[in-house]
């Protein structure tokens, strides 16, 4: 193996590339989970948004990425677009077929 100062640019793009498409492996698990979500919030007619929710997310991510050595404000950033997006997507699903569970895939 290759030390850090021998590691040629297009090492590093490899594996910055293998660690993008386990990322978005990763959130693909995490929309389709938003699926099962909905279909719960619809039958226990619960918001897409719950600000404690969030806030309990989010201090989850602050802590995880500093316990893994990433900066935490990046985490936090991050979190809160996924998190908005979660809920742009819970809010569209819930108002289409509200009262539905069964309109929704798990």
């Amino acid at each position: 193996m290759m030390s850090a100062g021998q590691e040629g640019l297009a090492d590093l793009r490899a594996v910055i590339d293998r660690i993008d498409r386990d990322i978005v492996a990763l959130l693909a698990e995490r929309v389709r989970c938003l699926d099962r979500v909905v279909a719960v919030k619809a039958r226990d007619n619960l918001p897409a948004a719950i600000p404690e929710r969030i806030e309990g997310v989010v201090a989850n991510v602050r802590g995880e990425a500093e316990a893994a050595g990433m900066p935490p404000d990046l985490a936090e950033a991050l979190w809160r677009r996924l998190i908005d997006w979660s809920i742009a997507y819970e809010d569209r699903h819930l108002s289409a077929e509200p009262g539905n569970p069964s309109s929704i895939s798990p």
